[in-house]
Parts: C-alpha cells; sequence; structure tokens
C-alpha cells in the first residue's frame, strides 16, 4: 500500500511538471570544484544556490523523491573514496505526499565526492544528479557536470584536521597492484596469533594422532546442527526413497552413500586445496550457477512430492540402469549423491575443517590435516547412512498407507524453503539484490502458512486420498508452522528474527525498517581504506572476515553485533572492516600470486580477500575476528563463531587496553 502511494505521488508530481505551460522554472544554480588534499587526494564539490521556496533532496532516500547522486561518465587515473557526502544544514520532514521522511536543503546546498588519485595525469568526466521541488510541484531531475584533465600539484595543501566522522559506507576499490600484496600491511602474522591464542597448534607436538582424529570426528557430528546440511537430510531422504525396496540392497547402498562421503571429504579436500588453493571448494559453494542449479533441483524435488509428476527414466533406459544396477548397485548415482552433499555442506563446515586445509596450503602439513579429515568425514557420514537407510526401510514397511504422502508434502514445502536460500547465496554473492530480506520472508511465510494448512486438512494435492483430513500429531506439526509464520511477519518490517537469521539476507538489504533496530553495518568494506583511515585518526581496528553465503556469520551479527554494548565498541571505539571473501565483483586486473610455489589467480575481490587471510592470518575460516593496530600488528587473540557476547566484550576491551597509538 505504501509502494503504491509512493508510486502515485510520483507520477502526480511528473504529470504537473509536463503540464506546464508557462516559461520553465530554473530555481538552482550549481558550481563545481576540484579541492586537491593531502595523501594524493581530492574532493569534488558541488555547491548549490537555491531560490526561496524551493529546497533540493539529500542522499541515500529510497522510495521516494530524487536524491542527489554521483554518476562517473569516464575516470582514468583517479578512483572515488566513498560515498557521495551532503555538507551543510541539512533538514528532516515528514513529506505526506511521499508518505516517507525527507532530508533536504534549502537556500544552499553542498555535496562531496571524494577521489583519490592513482596515476600522475588524470581524466574526470562526472556528474550531480538531483531532486528539486517545492510545495506544489518538482522538477525533473536535474544535473551538473563536472569535467577535468591535468596533473597532480607536487605539492597540495594539507587536509584540515578536525572531527572526523567515519562515513557509512565506502566504494570498494578494484584497482590494487602487486606491490600493495606485498606491503606492511600484508605482513603475516600468523605466529604472532598463535602466541596471542595460548592455545597449541592441531598439529603441534602437544598433539598426537588420535587427538586430531578425535578432534574431525567431533566436528563431523556439530556438522550436522549448521543449517548449509539441512536441506541436505530431505534431498537424501528423497533420493532413497525413490531406490528400490529390498532391505539388503538398502543396507548396502547406506554403506556405500557414507563411504562415497568419506572418499570425497578426504580426497577431494585435499587435492583441491593442494592444488588450487585453500578457498576452492567455498568458493565453488558459493558459485552463482551451482547454486541457481542446485535450487532448482530441489524445486523439481518438491513439484514431484507435490505430485505434479513422478521422476521416472523411460523404460528403455529404466531396464538397462537396472541391469546395471544389480551388478554395480548404482554406485554412480549414489557417489554423485555424496559429491551433492559436499559441496552444498562446505559453505557451512568450512569454519570447523578450514584450519586443516589451510595447514595443507600453508605448512605443507599432510597427516594431520589427512587424520582429521577422516575423522570429520566419517563423523559426518554417520548419521547421513542412517538417513540413506531409513527411507528404505519406511518404504518396504507393510502398512505405509497415506502417511507417505503427508511426509514427501512436507519435505516438499521445505526443499522448496531451502530453495530459495540457495538462490539468496547467489544473489547477495553476486549484487543482484533480487532477494532482497523483505522479499525472502515474504516467500517463507507463504510457503510455511501453506504448509500449516495442509497439515490441518484443508488443502490437499493430487496422490492425496480423497478423505484426506489431520490427525493428532500434524494438528501439532501444523500449530508449529503456523506459529513460525506468525514469527516472521514482524521481520517484514524490520524485526531481527534472530532464531533463522542464518538463513535470511542481512538486515542491510531491508528496505522497509519500521521496527529499529541495533544493526552495525562495517563503514568499510575494503582493507586498504580501512587502515589508512585507522591510521590518520589513530584508532584500532576489527577485521570481519566474513561471505554473503556464510550462515555463521549472519548468526554472530544478529546474535552478537546487536547487543549495544558490543554496537558501541564497534561503532565508537574500532573501525570495523568487513572484509567478503565470497565477493564476485571482478578486479581490474588480475594478479597472480605464488603460495609455496604453487602459482594462483586473483580475479575477484573475494579472491583477494581470501588470499589475504590465508597469508597474513594463516586461516581461511569465516566468521573469523581479529584486532589489529594501526600497523596492521595484532592486538590479541582471534575469534571466530561464538556467540557469549560477554566474552566477546571483553576481547573487545583487551584490544582497546593493549592499543597504543
Amino acid at each position: 500500500m505504501r509502494t503504491m502511494k509512493r508510486i502515485c505521488a510520483l507520477l502526480i508530481v511528473w504529470m504537473s511538471v509536463l503540464s506546464m505551460s508557462a516559461q520553465m522554472a530554473d530555481p538552482v544554480h550549481f558550481t563545481s570544484q576540484l579541492k586537491e588534499l593531502s595523501n594524493n587526494e581530492a574532493e569534488i564539490i558541488f555547491t548549490g544556490k537555491i531560490d526561496a521556496g524551493w529546497h533540493v533532496y539529500s542522499t541515500d532516500l529510497s522510495g521516494g523523491p530524487v536524491p542527489a547522486t554521483f554518476n562517473k561518465v569516464k575516470m582514468e587515473g583517479v578512483e572515488t573514496v566513498g560515498k557521495l557526502k551532503p555538507r551543510g544544514n541539512e533538514q528532516k520532514k515528514f513529506d505526506k505526499l511521499f508518505d516517507m521522511e525527507v532530508r533536504f536543503f534549502e537556500h544552499t546546498a553542498t555535496f562531496v565526492q571524494k577521489v583519490r588519485f592513482t596515476k600522475e595525469k588524470y581524466v574526470i568526466d562526472c556528474y550531480l544528479e538531483y531532486g528539486t521541488c517545492n510545495d506544489e510541484m518538482c522538477m525533473p531531475p536535474s544535473s551538473v557536470e563536472f569535467k577535468k584533465e591535468g596533473s597532480l600539484t607536487p605539492n597540495p595543501s594539507p587536509l584540515e584536521r578536525g572531527t572526523a566522522e567515519v562515513p557509512k559506507d565506502t566504494t570498494t576499490t578494484d584497482s590494487i597492484s602487486n606491490s600493495q600484496l606485498q606491503s606492511d600491511l600484508w605482513h603475516p602474522v600468523t605466529k604472532e596469533l598463535q602466541a596471542l591464542d595460548k592455545t597449541p597448534s592441531p598439529f603441534g607436538e602437544g598433539w598426537g594422532e588420535a587427538a586430531i582424529f578425535l578432534a574431525g570426528l567431533l566436528g563431523g557430528f556439530l556438522a550436522l546442527l549448521t543449517p548449509c546440511v539441512w536441506p541436505i537430510i530431505p534431498m537424501t531422504v528423497s533420493f532413497f526413497l525413490k531406490r528400490n525396496k529390498e532391505r539388503s540392497k538398502a543396507i548396502r547402498e547406506a554403506l556405500t552413500y557414507g563411504l562415497s562421503i568419506i572418499v570425497i571429504y578426504v580426497l577431494l579436500g585435499l587435492l583441491v586445496t593442494l592444488l588450487f588453493g585453500a578457498n576452492a571448494l567455498n568458493a565453488l559453494s558459493t558459485n552463482a550457477w551451482f547454486n541457481i542449479f542446485f535450487a532448482l533441483l530441489l524445486i523439481i524435488f518438491a513439484a514431484s512430492f507435490f505430485g505434479a509428476f513422478e521422476l521416472t527414466l523411460p523404460a528403455s533406459w529404466s531396464t538397462k540402469i537396472d541391469q546395471k544396477s544389480e551388478r554395480t548397485t548404482g554406485l554412480l548415482s549414489i557417489f554423485l549423491m555424496a559429491f551433492t552433499l559436499v559441496l552444498v555442506s562446505f559453505s557451512c563446515t568450512g569454519p570447523i575443517i578450514g584450519f586443516l586445509l589451510v595447514a595443507v596450503s600453508t605448512q605443507g602439513n599432510i597427516l594431520g590435516p589427512t587424520l582429521g579429515m577422516l575423522g570429520f568425514s566419517i563423523g559426518l557420514a554417520i548419521p547421513f547412512a542412517l538417513f540413506a537407510l531409513f527411507p528404505s526401510l519406511l518404504k518396504s514397511a507393510p502398512r505405509s498407507g497415506g502417511w507417505m504422502n503427508t511426509i514427501k508434502v512436507v519435505l516438499g514445502f521445505i526443499e522448496l524453503a531451502f530453495a530459495l536460500k540457495f538462490l539468496s547465496v547467489a544473489d547477495l554473492a553476486y549484487g543482484w539484490r533480487l532477494l532482497d530480506r523483505e522479499v525472502f520472508l515474504a516467500i517463507w511465510i507463504a510457503l510455511f502458512g501453506l504448509l500449516g494448512t495442509y497439515l490441518m486438512g484443508w488443502l490437499r494435492f493430487p496422490h492425496d486420498e480423497p478423505e484426506h483430513r489431520t490427525n493428532v500429531p500434524q494438528f501439532f506439526l501444523g500449530l508449529l508452522s503456523f506459529a513460525f509464520t506468525i514469527y516472521m511477519i514482524p521481520g517484514l518490517w524490520g524485526a531481527p528474527l534472530k532464531a533463522i537469521s542464518a538463513f535470511t539476507p542481512p538486515m542491510y538489504t531491508q528496505d522497509y525498517k519500521i521496527i529499529q533496530t541495533t544493526v552495525v553495518e562495517a563503514p568499510f568494506k575494503d582493507y586498504e581504506q580501512g587502515m589508512s583511515f585507522a591510521k590518520e585518526h589513530h584508532k584500532p581496528v576489527v577485521i570481519d572476515f566474513t561471505g554473503f553465503g556464510c550462515v555463521n556469520c549472519r548468526k554472530m551479527e544478529a546474535a552478537v553485533w546487536t547487543d549495544e554494548e558490543v554496537a558501541r565498541r564497534l561503532t565508537q571505539d574500532y573501525v570495523l572492516i568487513s572484509l567478503y571473501v565470497d565477493d564476485k565483483t571482478p578486479l581490474a586486473q588480475p594478479i597472480e600470486v605464488e603460495v609455496n610455489g604453487q602459482k594462483r589467480t586473483l580475479r575477484t575481490i573475494g579472491d583477494k580477500w581470501s588470499h589475504l587471510q590465508a597469508t597474513k592470518f594463516g586461516a581461511n575460516t569465516q566468521p573469523f575476528y581479529v584486532l589489529l593496530d594501526e600497523e596492521g600488528k595484532p592486538l590479541g587473540p582471534s575469534r571466530s563463531y561464538d556467540e557469549n557476547i560477554q566474552e566477546y566484550i571483553n576481547w573487545l576491551d583487551a584490544g582497546l587496553t593493549k592499543y597504543k597509538p
């Protein structure tokens, strides 16, 4: 409703403009200039004089009037730093026409875009676009150009210092060079971190082979609780429900499935790490086409479970496959199912086994990681072997009745919900912004509302029996589904929904935020920019290695960063830098690096930050937090996923105590 009101308001103001037959109004007069600063930086300043009764809208207004924006036509030898910033007496008012709070300027308006020179000679061709209104009408979007070609001034005037304000967001620069990768800021601090952690390395003298194996085994059992592994459970049930009914063969196939998981995790994990680097599997798990393919696969399974069709091969194919299956026990199909489990779950299981893989790529120690991976894969394979065995036994039960259809439909709804999760990973990694948080929640609300309706017996599918109705277990499950649906509804207006924060897109993708919550957003998403700001303003740094597809990162942000004390320290005492290791934005030029004699090409922003994490800190797990001083030296031990708020506060305070500007 609110969106329709805004659309109508915009149509009214534009129609009023187009219908004007009198002389054209020209209420705003802008000038522009380039002001050089220190450190090869400068400001493009747009200054406007506004006629009485008119006003120019400020930046970052969504869904209402035309905001002020900076637009590049051609920029050579220069790059933008951060976003366009408004300066001056900015006013706020609730505008009934647009049904929202707007920010604007009267009499005078100033907008500043900071830039950094990357070459001695530069070319700048850009323009400021802005919107202008009075109490009766609005002008079409107007623009003011700025063009300049020149060379840097040998001794630019120093930056006027004062009370610095951390920008709310910065544009990630993609112009990097090998010289930057070899600067002091990239100098490895792995040994310093290990000393501060005060815990022996899993491959040090304090650990025996049995301890490494048991630690991996425990990690495998814990991985079953991670959100990325959950959708594979209904996939496994779906897959093995369609196989034959012989109990002996069902047991044999379940064991084959478990062994396939073990073999794939051990061999593929180690081989890919040795050949391509520690982040290769994680990169595949956040690849757009892989996630889209897997989401479509889940949707097809769901449609089949709803009764749209049966997933069967042509009769001639089925005969040949059945004959071969009798001889080979269907090893290829089972192996592919296990391979799917490994790839899809890797973005969640990576934080558990990530240190093992980094040890392979940076230290060459293969025995320890091999034992750890073996233990981990066994721990994960045991439950899934049971899941593979369970549906086969169910299918061979003599009294299946209509309850089997109910299980299939419930699994179909769950598979649709998880299909949306995988589409969201691709959407976030590539910045498409098609599945913002409120869109994601709206679809989940509809899905689980319909699931509750089905469990109550009010909705039927083609393969349900005519007398389909609810029973006591279905009633309680339907009640839970409706309760979950109601729980999600406030999220459409900005409620944090901590219980499902691992699945939903981040809060910054939400457009409507009537419910105000403490949400910490990193002002910097570029390592060099953030460290430069910290050095200039003498502040310690929190480095947050994260990922768009990292579910535990979202859980930490929702459970820990929303605490007022944590948020105050992150926004006021520290400079927070979030580095997304799965950011698919391409670099201006690929960079070739060498790690332990193996060459690797960095092609995306995520590749760069992943390389930084592995080479400087000796890790590739996310979330991964580390405290640094302004020179890039650690101030304390690193932290990973841990929702203990008080320990997180103590960790931040310890870093502040040790920091010396």
